[in-house]
C-alpha cells in the first residue's frame, strides 16, 4: 500500500540566511514526514511558480505549507492557501484570510486596535511623526527581521528621514513604531482538538550588550552566528515567582489574538513588556519557523513533544479541520 503523500511546499530564493533556513527547514520537515510514515517531497515554488497545478493530479494527503513570499513578495503569500482551498486540499498552518491580515505589520496592527488590544503606537511615511521618545523603522510585510539592524532604533524626529532611507535600501514599505524600551517575549501557540494550546512562554534575554546598541532582535539576532547579538540573546523558559502574572497575561493576549485573526493550525505571537509591566503585542506571525533549532519547538519540547510529534500534530490538524469542513 503507497504511504499517503504529504509534500513539503516553500518559496525560498535562497538568496538571504532566513530564506537558506526556510529551505533546509522543509529538509527538516520532509524528513520528520517520512519518519512519520508519509511519503513526501520538497516543492519549491521558487523553482516552478507552476508547481501547485501537480497537486490537482497527485491529490496528496496534505500541503504541509511553509511559504513566506510568492516569487520574492511576501504581500503575494496569501495566494497559496487561496490557490489549495479552490483545489480542496487540506494543508498546514493558517487560511488565506487571517494570512492576508497578518502579512502587514499595519494592517493587522489597525485590527488589534479595533479588538482593543495593546500594541505600539505607529505612523507611516507621508504621515505626521506624533510625540517624543525614540521609535524603530520596521518592513510593513517582511519576515524574519529582514531590514532591521542596530540603526532601526532612530528618534522620532528622524523617522521620516529613516523609513525613506530603508525602503530605498531594501525595497517595499517601511513604518515606524514606538520602540518599547524592556523585555521581549515570544509566545507560541498549536492548534488542538478544542482550540489553541499556548505552549511556555519564552523571554529573549539581552547579554552585555553595549549601552548604545538597542537590545532589539534584529537580523543579526536572528541569523547572524558570528555576531554579538546572535551569541548574546537566548531565550530562556524560566522564570521566578513573580512573573507568574505577567505570564498570565500575556497568554490570555495570545489567545485573544488568535480569536481576533481567526488564526488556525500554528502562530507566534510577540510581545515587548514596558518598564512598567505593561505588555505590548509587536507581531502575529501565521507561519513561525519549524526548524530543530527555532523558537517553536523549543516551546512545544519544552511542552514535552519532540520534533516529529510537533509535526504530526499539525498534520492531523489539518486533515480534522478539512475532514470538519466535509461533514
Amino acid at each position: 500500500m503507497t504511504p499517503p503523500f504529504i509534500p513539503v511546499l516553500h518559496g525560498a530564493f535562497l538568496d538571504r540566511l532566513d530564506e537558506i533556513d526556510t529551505a533546509r527547514t522543509a529538509e527538516a520537515v520532509a524528513d520528520a514526514l517520512s519518519r512519520l510514515g508519509y511519503q513526501s517531497d520538497i516543492v519549491s515554488l521558487a523553482d516552478d511558480p507552476r508547481a501547485l497545478r501537480t497537486f490537482e493530479a497527485r491529490r496528496p494527503h496534505a500541503v504541509f505549507n511553509l511559504v513566506e513570499s510568492v516569487l520574492g513578495d511576501p504581500v503575494l503569500v496569501a495566494l497559496v492557501p487561496r490557490a489549495l482551498d479552490r483545489l480542496g486540499l487540506p494543508y498546514t498552518g493558517c487560511a488565506a484570510r487571517p494570512t492576508r491580515r497578518c502579512v502587514s505589520k499595519i494592517a493587522s496592527k489597525r485590527a488589534l486596535v479595533r479588538a482593543c488590544l495593546p500594541t505600539p503606537a505607529w505612523f507611516e511615511s507621508g504621515s505626521v511623526a506624533p510625540g517624543a521618545g525614540l521609535v524603530i523603522v520596521k518592513s510593513d510585510a517582511e519576515h524574519a527581521s529582514f531590514g532591521i539592524d542596530a540603526g532601526s532604533v532612530v528618534p522620532h524626529q528622524r523617522a521620516m528621514e529613516e523609513i525613506a532611507a530603508r525602503e530605498d535600501r531594501f525595497g517595499g514599505w517601511f513604518f515606524a513604531e514606538s520602540y518599547i524600551e524592556g523585555r521581549e517575549f515570544n509566545l507560541s501557540l498549536l492548534e488542538g482538538p478544542t482550540g489553541p494550546e499556548v505552549l511556555p512562554a519564552a523571554e529573549i534575554e539581552f547579554l552585555d550588550f553595549p549601552r548604545e546598541r538597542p537590545k532589539i532582535v534584529d537580523f543579526d539576532a536572528k541569523w547572524r552566528e558570528e555576531s554579538h547579538a546572535y551569541r548574546h540573546t537566548p531565550r530562556r523558559f524560566n522564570f521566578p515567582p513573580c512573573d507568574k502574572p505577567l505570564l498570565a497575561k500575556l497568554t490570555h493576549l495570545a489567545r485573544r489574538a488568535w480569536r481576533v485573526f481567526e488564526l488556525t493550525g500554528y502562530a507566534r505571537v510577540d510581545f515587548r513588556v514596558d518598564a512598567g509591566g505593561t505588555p505590548w503585542i509587536l507581531e502575529v506571525n501565521t507561519n513561525p519557523c519549524l526548524a530543530p533549532d527555532a523558537g517553536f519547538f523549543a516551546a512545544a519540547e519544552r511542552a514535552g513533544m519532540d520534533y516529529d510529534a510537533m509535526i504530526a500534530n499539525i498534520v492531523t490538524t489539518a486533515t480534522r479541520r478539512r475532514l470538519g469542513k466535509a461533514a
